[in-house]
């Protein structure tokens, strides 16, 4: 019995002192998985610039109401896609008809007041035409009158006729005279009321085109009664129901656009140095873990975003701490139909720009 446990203690004796392999494999197993992983790390890093500080972007349209009214019909629902020129709302139009038609009647108004006014101008002128011919005849009789004068002053002088007859003769020249003067001065005045009439018709035609651009406007009003939809895309955020008051330059509801969402990437400054216009781009969605999808660098913002937020920073002002800013760049996405119609504004994503081809 004693010899058996002696056996065993020279057995265990013997295992302990064996070096154990194990340990110094694993850790060099380990040493190689983080070497190759620090090296494909550090290479990726060559060739990439990455952030996940990016999101979807896209166009959204405001639908703004430019006249006031009593909401009439409603024809969409939140979140329902429409068509560009759609019907979506229709104001209460009764008003503005109302407000057409008088600006109508003012206009026939007006265009009668013409009718009258070239009237006056036809019957001034021919008052001015027989005023020139009594001027033409008064101007006859007072040659008649001045050539009789004449001879009777002659025959006074030998006595062939008497006094009262070169008197008469006198008379008649001196009516005649005052008769040229008068029908002279009513031919002044027949002119000067065709001219008058003329220019009050002239008035009187800038009165219709003011009484014309009234009815434009009526019209444009009415039209503003229905609201159509500026683009296509998907309608949001209504905030109308049927009967209310809206006022002009209320926003009614929002529709983002059709094909006009992109990605907003939020780099580093100090990331910007190797990136380009027209270099692709990696896009990952949180929301969709197995969606690849693939973009392309567009542009980048004039400005850094800070510069752009309500409050932007003014180091002059105190205390300078450094801070790394970030600069928006616009990415397009290059993908299906049937891929962009999955995606929203606002969804985060992961960006990886290749730097080097």
């Amino acid at each position: 019995m004693a010899q058996e446990q002696e056996i065993q203690q020279q057995e265990a004796e013997e295992k302990a002192k064996k070096p154990n392999r194990v340990v110094p494999i694993i850790l060099g197993i380990v040493i190689i998985a983080g070497l190759i992983f620090g090296v494909q790390k550090y290479i990726y890093s060559t060739k990439h610039e990455d952030t996940d500080d990016a999101q979807i972007d896209g166009d959204i349209s405001p639908v703004v109401s430019r006249v006031g009214g009593y909401v009439d019909s409603i024809y969409f629902e939140d979140n329902q896609h429409v068509n560009k020129s759609q019907v979506l709302v229709k104001i209460d139009a009764r008003d503005y008809k109302v407000k057409l038609e008088q600006a109508q009647a003012a206009q026939k108004g007006a265009g009668e007041s013409i009718g009258v006014g070239q009237s006056q101008i036809y019957s001034n002128t021919a008052n001015a035409a027989n005023a020139r011919a009594n001027v033409v005849s008064a101007q006859a009789r007072l040659e008649k009158v001045q050539k009789d004068y004449s001879r009777y002053a002659n025959l006074i002088k030998d006595g062939s006729i008497t006094q009262q007859q070169f008197d008469q003769s006198k008379s008649d020249l001196e009516v005649a005279q005052a008769g040229l003067r008068a029908a002279r001065d009513q031919y002044k005045a027949a002119q000067e009321q065709v001219g008058a009439t003329r220019n009050q018709l002239k008035v009187t035609s800038t009165g219709v085109s003011q009484r014309q651009a009234d009815v434009d406007f009526a019209k444009l009003q009415l039209s503003y009664t229905t609201v159509y939809a500026p683009a296509s895309g998907i309608t949001s955020k209504k905030t109308i129901q049927l009967g209310q008051l809206v006022q002009a330059g209320q926003t009614l509801f929002s529709i983002v656009n059709d094909n006009s969402l992109y990605v907003t990437a939020n780099f580093k400054e100090t990331q910007l140095d190797k990136i380009r216009n027209g270099q692709k781009v990696g896009i990952e969605v949180d929301a969709y873990p197995d969606m690849k999808l693939d973009g392309t660098v567009y542009n980048f913002s004039p400005a850094t975003g800070a510069k752009f937020s309500l409050l932007p920073p003014d180091n002059a002002t105190g205390n300078f701490v450094k801070v790394v800013q970030r600069i928006p760049v616009k990415i397009k996405i290059n993908a299906s139909k049937e891929v962009i119609d999955k995606l929203r504004p606002g969804m985060n994503v992961n960006v990886s720009v290749s730097i080097k081809d």
